[in-house]
């Protein structure tokens, strides 16, 4: 199992390939380009030079002393000369030689045969004649085939070079991104711990100077402590997100005695709104691979956010269970509900929703903790008709060590 910090560094990995690659395709494309040029240049010097020489042949050329790979034939008062050198198999064109004959016009085409390419071209001669004049492109095809063989291995050199470059380039563009990204989580780190102790001496000043006062004046320090209270949250959760980035142990962790501890923890705001809590499991260990802390804070985080959308007199269930393989850990109110198109913004970060009074990382992290342990987390609710959270994880698998931190007991 991938912990946040091998994701983050496959996430940087990856960018790097892409930045390699796309270099390395830039080059090759610009290989490919010029060698495409070159190409055309070349064959339409080859075509213009050839074209040339058949003219020539055809107005000069006698039977039997063209020059070499070129055939020249004559058709004079009915007569066919075609000299005494040896002619290529399916010539002349006699057909063209015919139609040129009756139109006095020229005909010049390419003939595939015997395994090559001819230029063929049939004119009007002197004094009434027909000249047909071949022109063998063996050479020049051979020229081509050679150029395209140095482009290949021009681009194959090229892409190596361009994937040595491109993976220079890209350690030089991606580095910084990722040392910011580990910048980024220290100073998170750093602050968070930094932020905990006056924070929790705020609150613990508030609460005291509230205690000494009536009840008619506690009204404005209760809410101040309220506020600290949800400022530690914030501070909690960043502390909570950064350091599950760098934890890499996974213990077998009992899902059961998670959702009892969740369950315990809340008890107390429960009964003071009349919430009635009520859990279900099977009476034994529901181990998951994992961090129980992690773990914790997402059972937690579901069950304050049934508490905060369930009113006075409401009802919440929390229920652990295996089902294909898997763990579930199922949170489910009959509180204010929600529209089921708002069901993947809950897990974002910073999402507020109706009535709610702060931003902070709530159910985002709920997602982040339980995707960094394989699982997956699911939202179902309708307006007024209440909410399930269903957090569902792999069962630990057989032989996991034990380590790190410790797996509390389950019960009987």
């Amino acid at each position: 199992m991938r912990s946040w910090a091998e994701a983050e560094r496959a996430e940087v990995g990856r960018a790097r390939l892409r930045v390699s690659v796309l270099v390395a395709l830039a080059i090759a494309l610009m290989i490919a380009f010029v060698g495409g040029i070159a190409y055309v240049v070349m064959v339409h010097a080859q075509e213009t030079q050839v074209s040339r020489e058949l003219r020539y042949n055809a107005r000069y050329g006698v039977p039997g002393i063209a020059p070499r790979c070129a055939w020249v034939f004559v058709l004079e008062d009915g007569t066919l000369h075609e000299g005494d050198l040896e002619v290529p198999r399916g010539f002349p064109l006699r057909d063209d030689i015919d139609a040129v004959h009756a139109s006095r016009g020229s005909i010049e085409r390419d003939v595939k045969a015997n395994g090559t390419e001819y230029m063929v071209l049939t004119a009007p001669g002197a004094d009434g004649t027909t000249v047909q004049a071949v022109f063998d492109l063996r050479y020049q095809l051979l020229d081509r085939a050679h150029l395209l063989l140095a482009l290949a291995i021009a681009l194959v050199a090229g892409l190596l070079l361009a994937a040595l470059v491109g993976l220079t380039i890209s350690r030089r563009t991606v580095g910084p991104w990722a040392e910011a990204l580990a910048r980024q989580r220290r100073f998170v780190t750093d602050a968070s711990h930094e932020l905990r102790t006056p924070i929790a001496r705020a609150h613990l000043r508030a609460q005291v100077l509230a205690a000494g006062l009536p009840a008619d004046q506690r009204t404005d320090l209760d809410a101040l402590a309220r506020s600290i209270r949800g400022l530690a949250d914030v501070v909690d959760d960043l502390l909570a997100s950064a350091q599950l980035q760098e934890r890499r142990d996974r213990v077998p962790v009992d899902l059961t005695d998670v959702a009892e501890a969740a369950v315990v923890g809340e008890t107390e705001r429960a009964t003071e709104r009349r919430i009635t809590v009520l859990l279900d499991h099977p009476g034994r260990p529901v181990l998951v691979g994992g961090i129980e802390t992690g773990l914790r804070r997402a059972a937690d985080e579901l069950l304050a956010n049934a508490l905060r959308h369930t009113p006075e007199g409401g009802r919440i269930s929390v229920s652990v269970r295996t089902v294909a393989g898997q763990a579930e850990l199922v949170v489910a109110d009959n509180g204010d509900g929600f529209h089921p198109a708002e069901a993947e913004r809950l897990f974002e970060r910073s999402h507020r929703g109706p009535g709610e009074g702060r931003f902070g990382l709530g159910l985002a992290l709920v997602r982040e903790i339980v995707t960094g342990h394989g699982g997956t987390v699911e939202a179902v609710g309708r307006p007024g008709a209440g909410a399930r959270f269903t957090l569902r994880l792999p069962l630990a698998e057989a032989g996991l060590p034990v380590g790190g931190e410790h797996m509390t007991g389950a019960c009987p």
